[in-house]
């Protein structure tokens, strides 16, 4: 209604406008200027082209009727008067009205062309931002980018690019309706429904809501409703278009996602299973081999032989331990238990469970025990230290110590474990925490899956910390991370 209202107070002030030019014309020729009928008519002329072209062909009209009167009664003997003496005159005058009259028209209809044209380009810019909107979703821009997210941005670009009040979308693959605009569209949500099922157009005359099909070859996927009048349909056909495209485009690229994830998954799974069969033959081979000794000679088995199976054993165990807790990592199932831990309470109970891991060999450690409290689950970053502490006990020379550090610095406790041993490689540096990867030299030498750092990895920053390493071949390596102190994670 407001709207209406607005549009008939601005017809009325062009027409005033029309005849405020006219009325300015015929006192300037009639009182401040003396000019012959001639100039007056190609005056009057002029004013109406220009009338023409800036407001329309009503305004101009009423101009050029205007124009006649006051040519014929200010300018025509006999003067001040609507006769006309000269039969001639009546020939000017009649080839005023018609000249003012064509013009008139033919400056409406550039008007209109130039109007249509303008019309169209804006239209044209919209469409390409609506088109790069849609082409460029899922990227940082407030809204949700995963699974139903494309479809609820569609709404907020259309909305946004054509200056609607209000616009729904109605996805038949999740079978909901996404809304934007700061108005509520009176549309309801099963003639969304229905539009998309059936394919169908819908427009309400009631409340001038019109809901068109988004299809793409032939198949319905949503139906987009928006306030009628505000956008051609030819534009609305064409936003409809490239919402097809960008939700086929969208389901085609999830597709893919779940097909890799699954190859991926089944590859991690076969690559788990070699590596599993392939360190389970060493120590199961030594387990038979001992145990068969032992039935070979009777009487009661010899200590060293016990310790071969104690130790192949535990071996054993550790291996399927880390298969397990990778799979519970992949499949999201690691859960913490947090609690205030003293880092030399860690440190301690971590290296009594390596037990005879650590037998004959120099462990060394460096931590104060004033250093303030870690959240942490005790098991989850014993379960750490031990496999950092085992890597070093395994690539260092027999005779050297291990060293285990910890140290606070900027609000976290840093943990490290250094050892003597070969290094890492420095292009291999970046590696080592990938799932089943191993240092190319030494893979064939020194027993391991592989899962040891990535399972310390994902724990690690499960608690909020980092792990890294520094090493140079020849000299040794160093495994770090960090845990936040108590007094740190309660600041936040």
């Amino acid at each position: 209604m407001n709207g209406a209202k607005l549009q008939v107070g601005a017809v009325a002030m062009r027409m005033a406008g029309a005849l405020g030019i006219i009325f300015l014309l015929t006192f300037l020729f009639f009182r401040v200027i003396s000019v012959n009928a001639t100039t007056v008519a190609l005056s009057f002329l002029l004013a109406i082209l220009g009338i023409g072209a800036m407001w329309g062909l009503w305004e101009a009209i009423l101009a050029s009727v205007t124009g006649m009167l006051a040519f014929n009664y200010f300018f025509l003997p006999p003067v001040g008067t609507f006769t006309v003496a000269d039969p001639q005159n009546w020939v000017a005058l009649f080839a005023f009205l018609c000249t003012a009259g064509a013009a008139s028209h033919l400056s409406s209809n550039a008007r209109g062309r130039a109007l249509e044209a303008e019309r169209r380009r804006r239209e044209m810019e919209r469409l390409y931002a609506v088109s790069r909107a849609f082409m460029l979703q899922g990227g940082d821009t407030g809204f949700p980018a995963a699974g139903d997210g494309i479809a609820s941005q569609m709404p907020y670009h259309i909305a946004q690019a054509f200056g609607l009040p209000a616009v729904a979308l109605y996805e038949r693959s999740s079978d909901k309706v996404f809304r934007a605009g700061h108005e509520e569209l009176p549309a309801a949500d099963h003639k969304l429904r229905d539009a998309a099922l059936q394919g169908t157009e819908w427009a309400d005359p009631h409340t001038g809501v019109r809901v068109i099909p988004v299809s793409l070859g032939g198949m319905p996927l949503a139906s987009i409703a928006v306030p009628a009048g505000w956008i051609s349909d030819v534009a609305l056909h064409a936003v409809g278009n490239l919402a097809a495209i960008v939700l086929e485009r969208s389901r085609t690229q999830e597709l893919a996602i779940h097909a890799e994830a699954v190859r991926h998954n089944a590859q991690l799974k076969s690559t788990l299973l070699d590596a599993l069969a392939h360190e389970f033959k060493t120590p199961l081979t030594s387990i038979k081999a001992a145990v068969s000794t032992v039935l070979e000679e009777g009487g009661a088995p010899s200590k060293e032989l016990l310790a071969i199976v104690e130790q192949e054993t535990d071996r054993l165990t550790a291996l399927v331990t880390e298969a397990i807790q990778m799979a519970r990592i992949e499949a999201g199932n690691i859960r913490l238990e947090q609690h205030p831990m003293r880092p030399t309470d860690l440190i301690r109970t971590a290296l009594e469970g390596m037990g005879a891991a650590l037998a004959d060999r120099e462990i060394i450690v460096q931590a104060d025990a004033a250093l303030p409290c870690v959240l942490a689950d005790g098991e989850m970053i014993r379960l750490v230290i031990r496999q950092l502490v085992g890597n070093s006990l395994k690539f260092a020379a027999p005779d050297s110590p291990v060293t285990i550090r910890a140290r606070l610095f900027e609000g976290a406790v840093t943990f490290s474990v250094a050892d003597k041993g070969p290094g890492i490689p420095e292009n291999e540096q970046t590696r080592i925490f990938e799932k089943f990867y191993r240092i190319k030299e030494r893979a064939a030498i020194v027993p391991g899956s592989g899962l040891g750092l990535p399972i310390a990895r994902e724990i690690v920053e499960a608690h909020g910390g980092r792990i890294w390493v520094r090493s140079h071949p020849g000299e040794g390596s160093e495994f770090c991370f960090t845990l936040p102190t108590k007094e740190k994670e309660s600041e936040k």
